[in-house]
C-alpha cells in the first residue's frame, strides 16, 4: 500500500504538465540582485518628472536591475539640497540654473544629463476676473515661481526683465498651492504646467498670460537637469550610466506607446486625449534629449544678473561642469 500510494506521487509532477514544471524552475532561479538608487523629484505629476515613476511601475527599471526610492519634493532647490546632503543620490528635472550655481559655490554636486529644453512645458495665468492683460501689466504685481534656482524661476524672471516691468517674485512651491495661493488673491499670476488646470482654463476661472517660451533665449536653452552627489557618483558610476539608460528607455516607451499617457491621465483624472493635448503641447519628444546641455553661457549669464553667481566661469570650469554628461551618455 506504502509502495502504491508513493508511486501515485512520483507520477503527480508529470500529470501537473508544464505548468508545475516551469514554476518550480522559477523557484529555482535566485531573484536579480537589485542596485537601490535614493530618487529626489520635483513636483509629483508634472510630465518629466513624473516619467522615473511611471518607468519605475512599468518594470523598465527593475529590467536594469535598479530599485528606486522615489521621494517628492515641490521645487527644484528641494531636490537640490537632498542631493547636496546626501539624502538623495540623484535628483531629476531639477533647475539648471539652480545646479549651476550650486556646484559653481562648491556644492557636491555633478550635472549628469540634460532633462528638457525650452520653457514649452511651463506657462503662467492669472484669475478669470483679473484686470491683468498682459505681461505689460505686471507693474507693481506679484509673479510667482516654484523655488528659488528652478526652471520656472528662471523663465519668470526672463519674461518680467524682458518685457521691463517692476514685479515682485514670489515662491509658491507646487502648481496646487500656486492655484490656491492665485484664486485666493495671494498672488497675482501663478504657475503651472499642463495638465494641472485645464478644467479651470477650459470654464473661464483663469487665463493664460505667458509661457515660459516667451523668456529670451529660452527655446534654446536647456532649462532643467539631472543631477548626482559626487561622493556617491564616484562610487556608483556603473549605476548611474544603468538609470540613465533606463530613463532613456522610458522616454522612448512614453512616446511611443499610450501606456505612460493613460497612467498620467489617470493620475490627474482627465480624458486620455486631455493628456495627450497636453503632453504634445507642453512636453515635445524633442525637447528633451539628454546630452548636450544647450544654452550654458545664457545660464552663467542670468546666474550673474540674479547674483547666484558670484562672476563667470572659465572655459575650464564649465567644461569641468558638464564632463560627467559626455563620460555617461553613449
Amino acid at each position: 500500500m506504502d509502495r502504491d500510494v508513493t508511486r501515485s506521487r512520483t507520477r503527480r509532477p508529470a500529470a501537473l504538465g508544464v505548468a508545475t514544471v516551469a514554476a518550480l524552475l522559477a523557484a529555482a532561479v535566485p531573484a536579480l540582485a537589485m542596485d537601490e538608487i535614493k530618487i529626489a523629484s520635483a513636483q509629483r505629476g508634472l510630465w518629466t518628472t513624473t516619467l522615473v515613476h511611471l518607468g519605475e511601475q512599468k518594470g523598465i527599471f527593475e529590467k536594469h536591475e535598479l530599485d528606486l526610492d522615489i521621494h517628492w519634493a515641490d521645487g527644484g532647490a528641494n531636490t537640490q539640497q537632498a542631493v547636496i546632503s546626501g539624502a538623495a543620490d540623484i535628483a531629476v528635472a531639477t533647475g539648471t540654473l539652480g545646479a549651476v550655481s550650486a556646484w559653481a559655490r562648491g556644492a557636491p554636486i555633478e550635472i549628469i544629463a540634460a532633462d528638457f529644453t525650452g520653457g514649452t512645458d511651463l506657462f503662467w495665468f492669472v484669475r478669470g476676473d483679473s484686470d491683468i492683460d498682459s505681461v505689460a501689466d505686471l507693474d507693481g504685481r506679484s509673479v510667482s515661481f516654484s523655488r528659488p534656482g528652478s526652471s520656472s524661476h528662471q523663465m519668470a524672471q526672463g519674461v518680467v526683465e524682458a518685457a521691463g516691468v517692476e514685479a515682485e517674485m514670489v515662491a509658491t512651491g507646487g502648481p496646487a498651492a500656486t492655484f490656491t495661493a492665485v484664486m485666493s488673491g495671494q498672488v497675482d499670476v501663478g504657475w503651472t504646467a499642463p495638465p494641472t488646470v485645464e478644467q479651470a482654463m477650459t470654464s473661464g476661472e483663469i487665463r493664460f498670460l505667458f509661457s515660459g517660451n516667451e523668456a529670451p533665449g529660452i527655446a534654446e536653452q536647456t532649462v532643467r537637469v539631472h543631477i548626482a552627489n559626487r561622493a556617491w557618483l564616484d562610487e556608483n558610476q556603473e549605476l548611474a550610466e544603468r538609470f540613465l539608460l533606463a530613463l532613456q528607455e522610458t522616454i522612448d516607451w512614453a512616446y511611443d506607446t499610450d501606456e505612460a499617457l493613460e497612467m498620467w491621465a489617470a493620475m490627474h483624472e482627465v480624458p486620455l486625449e486631455v493628456a495627450r493635448a497636453a503632453r504634445d503641447r507642453g512636453y515635445p519628444k524633442s525637447a528633451m534629449p539628454m546630452s548636450p546641455i544647450s544654452g550654458l553661457d545664457m545660464t552663467i549669464e542670468t546666474g550673474i544678473e540674479t547674483r547666484r553667481l558670484d562672476e563667470p566661469l572659465s572655459d575650464a570650469q564649465k567644461a569641468d561642469l558638464v564632463k560627467w554628461v559626455e563620460v555617461l551618455i553613449p
